[in-house]
């Protein structure tokens, strides 16, 4: 495969969720303000509104988060009794939520304006609050409603930082973008893609 023939859109989208990647790696070692925020909500998000296809709107997200994930593992929770193998106990509840999140991106945004990336926010953290907390119930091998809602409310404060940190790296990413469009209009969507 020749530089040619890699299209120059799926090459910058694919670097700004690399990017906020790294932001999220960033923020375990205590850089930048943003760093209460996580960004990888909105990286789900984005990429389900800008990949077209059936694979690449997952793919590329959460190959992402596994690759964050994993160097997380293996450094800063090496020794955590929450690891299971490569990952961390409940991964799978994690990372559906996460597609789940892009399916959102890919049905709600649309056509990318304000009031559906607001939308859209708004449902992925109610996705990532409300699957990601069975895993976390699952973990502790128990399943019960009672410990289930438990968890929902002991999980809120995260939650309003995941939505803070989805919307403000909503705005960046959508509006990084949605800027770069108009400047360089080989980014702009093409018929054959």
């Amino acid at each position: 495969m020749s530089l040619k023939q890699i299209n120059p859109r799926n090459a910058v989208l694919l670097l700004i969720i690399l990017v906020t990647a790294i932001l999220r790696l960033a923020a375990f070692t205590g850089w930048g303000p943003l760093t209460i925020f996580t960004p990888i909500g909105a990286m789900a998000l984005f990429g389900g509104a800008y990949f077209s296809g059936n694979v690449k709107p997952f793919a590329f997200p959460l190959l992402t988060l596994f690759i964050s994930d994993v160097v997380l593992t293996f450094t800063l929770f090496s020794d955590s009794e929450y690891r299971d193998g490569l990952l961390y106990n409940g991964w799978v509840w994690t990372y559906g939520a996460f597609a789940l999140m892009t399916i959102a991106g890919k049905l709600i945004i649309r056509d990318v304006t304000v009031k559906n990336i607001v939308i859209a926010v708004i449902v992925s953290t109610l996705i990532h609050w409300l699957v990601s907390d069975i895993g976390a119930c699952v973990v502790e091998k128990e399943f019960t409603f009672s410990l289930y809602t438990q968890r929902l409310i002991t999980a809120l404060p995260y939650e309003w930082r995941f939505l803070g940190g989805t919307a403000i790296y909503s705005a960046l990413l959508f509006g990084l973008f949605e800027w770069l469009q108009t400047k360089y209009t080989a980014l702009q969507p093409s018929t054959f893609q």
